[in-house]
């Protein structure tokens, strides 16, 4: 059946850590984990008695508090042995909504997870909140059990140095945190580490410690950090009173090195002046003329010998695929029936949203998986869902939207994705009071996490992978703001060693597409490279690219930044509601913008140069050259007269999505 299987896929159960010294045993499944106070001598609470009933009122209290705006609740209710106390703290960077939110949901996983224990503790995914409740005073008191530790399974490029910057950081951290007042204790901070990682941390206390209290729970999680983390690329170390983590990137490169300029060439000999004879001319040519045709004939043989092998090894991939593509039909194909009853038959209450493909659906039992069932007119064929379908399930990366399943009957077409929280990008970002929400720091993790999801794409999987419809409203954000790039019907496979190809269908959103794809039909990872240029400008600025008014003219937002900065007044780009966070990096993140919009294709740089670009502030930027200036809707005539479809009709039939939330 659908949901079960679906449900396997999802869940995982595996004990993290037994805590010798108590009976509770921490256990992760769903991405969250959780301890059962199972003592022998603590009593259990019974349904309905007055412990149960000032439990539901406490936490219902907790959860549904809206003054309190830091992220650290405390409360108590009831009398005697039925007193019951609770704490829930969020991480310090999660906006009040939210942590309300995650706290609501911690309240109805850990009642039914650990019933009738009278003491019980709750950490959701990443630790975004911690719940805890008890018989006995919490408050003021440090618990250091019990904890669970994990880490990331790759190694540093450098153990010793990577080891030696994350004690670094984090008791720096520490230091931070720990003179906190009673509303937070917490911080946050990054490291250069070898080579070109960065390693991040995330230190915090609940803040009801003293600074002594704070001090010794962190001091306990960093001696556990090397027996659990030791050369890694990322681990935590969590307990009820305190929680420490650092990560790093695992997608970093470095600067391809330039071939080397050859030697210069020998100046010519002078002209003979001696008077000898033009002999040595005529043998010289003699000579030049067959070493030159031989030369002309080994190139020639080495190209084309390249050329097939680069042929059979492309051959031998599409055979790949053609196995693979049986392999994933069998595996992931549902037939209608099953769908539609997992979703009550379509019912309205389980609709999350509409966009241009169809209309999007949660599970009848509430589990958080969209279920895109595509309109019947969306204008998107057979083959652009086929082709959606066996790209997005062979791909994995955090930056890509993962798909769970599909189903291909009849007229019916309907796509099962990974629920992603917090809708798309254009949700937030084009929103006057939504994007305020968007500081600096998650704006530019933003940019960083989709410049990944695109070298992804063009570099490290089988083939390159042109996405062709890269826009804000196909970055989908997940419940920590993460980017995931989505909707592959328009993606196009390239061979190893290919590097453009042409089409006489223009698909794809006007403003994000690059000129030669708009106007000839090319189109290359350079046309990626140009979305996401725009993308940066958009993210930096909170303005559509589709015009920025000036009084009665319109302005395309990139034409705006280029013009801006030259003129040596860039500021006037950045959106204020950023107000002087980090200034000197947005203004970085522009010039990278300019240098991925320009014109000449040749001139923008690839996504590996971009990746390294924004995690290096020490590589010096080239200045960027004149943009391209985008078509007008009103040209679209100039683009039907020189052999090309229309765009228009791919733009408002096929790309155009907007599912809220997915």
């Amino acid at each position: 059946m659908f949901i079960p299987s679906l449900l396997c896929s999802l869940q995982i159960f595996l004990i993290i850590t037994f805590i010798s010294q108590t009976t509770a045993v921490v256990v992760y499944t769903n991405n969250y984990h959780y301890a059962c106070d199972q003592s022998n001598n603590k009593a259990n609470y019974t349904t309905n008695s007055t412990y149960h009933k000032n439990l539901n009122t406490l936490l219902t209290t907790l959860t549904s508090n809206t003054d309190i705006n830091y992220g650290f609740y405390n409360f108590s209710f009831g009398e005697n042995n039925d007193r019951v106390y609770s704490i829930g703290l969020c991480r310090g960077d999660l906006l009040p909504n939210d942590c309300r939110r995650c706290l609501s949901g911690s309240r109805t996983n850990l009642t039914s997870i650990c019933p009738n224990q009278r003491e019980a503790v709750f950490w959701s995914e990443n630790e975004r909140c911690m719940l805890r409740y008890s018989d006995r005073l919490i408050l003021g008191v440090m618990e250091d059990a019990p904890y669970f530790s994990s880490n990331n399974l790759d190694d540093s490029v450098d153990v010793s140095l990577s080891d030696e910057v994350v004690t670094t950081l984090l008791n720096n951290l520490t230091s931070r945190a720990v003179k906190g007042d009673s509303r937070i204790k917490y911080a946050v901070g990054s490291l250069p580490g070898p080579q070109y990682e960065v390693i991040y941390g995330l230190v915090q206390c609940t803040p009801d410690l003293s600074e002594n209290d704070c001090n010794s729970c962190l001091a306990e999680n960093l001696q556990q950090i090397p027996s659990c983390c030791k050369g890694k690329i990322g681990g935590r170390v969590v307990r009820p009173s305190c929680n420490m983590r650092f990560e790093t990137s695992s997608l970093f490169y470095e600067p391809r090195a330039s071939p080397p300029l050859p030697p210069p060439s020998p100046l010519s000999p002078p002209p003979n002046t001696t008077g000898k004879s033009n002999n040595s001319n005529t043998i010289g040519i003699a000579v030049a003329v067959p070493v030159a045709i031989v030369a002309l004939v080994f190139i020639f043989l080495c190209i084309y010998f390249r050329k097939r092998k680069s042929q059979k090894k492309f051959e031998e991939i599409q055979k790949e695929d053609e196995d693979d593509k049986i392999e994933i039909s069998e595996s992931l194909q549902f037939d209608f029936n099953t769908i539609c009853n997992a979703t009550n038959d379509f019912f309205v209450s389980n609709k999350l949203g509409e966009g241009g493909f169809g209309v999007v659906y949660k599970l009848s039992n509430g589990q958080e998986i969209a279920v895109k069932r595509l309109s019947r007119d969306s204008g998107q064929g057979d083959s652009e869902f086929k082709n959606e379908v066996l790209l997005v399930a062979r791909l994995q990366h955090r930056n890509l939207v993962r798909l769970l399943g599909f189903c291909l009957e009849g007229r019916e077409r309907l796509l099962i994705y990974e629920f992603v929280l917090n809708k798309s990008l254009d949700y937030f970002i084009f929103d006057q009071a939504k994007r305020g929400q968007l500081y600096w720091e998650m704006r530019y993790k933003i940019i960083l996490g989709i410049a990944r999801g695109i070298l992804y794409l063009h570099e490290d999987s089988r083939l390159r992978i042109i996405h062709r419809d890269l826009k804000a409203s196909n970055i989908l954000l997940d419940e920590e703001m993460n980017p995931k790039i989505a909707d592959f019907g328009m993606a196009r496979l390239f061979g190893e060693d290919q590097t453009q190809e042409n089409t006489n269908k223009i698909v794809g959103t006007y403003g994000y597409m690059a000129p030669e794809y708009v106007m000839h039909g090319q189109f290359s990872v350079k046309s990626d490279v140009f979305s996401f240029g725009i993308l940066i400008l958009e993210i930096v600025s909170g303005i559509k690219n589709s015009g920025v008014r000036d009084g009665e003219n319109t302005e395309y937002l990139s034409s705006f930044a280029w013009r801006n900065w030259k003129e040596g007044m860039a500021t006037n780009i950045i959106d204020p509601a950023l107000n002087n966070d980090s200034r000197n990096e947005i203004m970085r993140c522009i010039h990278i913008g300019l240098l991925c919009v320009q014109e000449n294709v040749a001139s923008r740089p690839t996504m590996n140069s971009v990746v390294v670009m924004l995690n290096s502030h020490s590589i010096t930027l080239p200045m960027p050259l004149e943009p391209a200036f985008h078509m007008d809707v009103r040209n679209l005539q100039d683009i039907k007269s020189r052999g090309h479809s229309s765009a228009q009709e791919s733009i408002n039939e096929i790309s155009n999505t907007e599912l809220y939330p997915r």
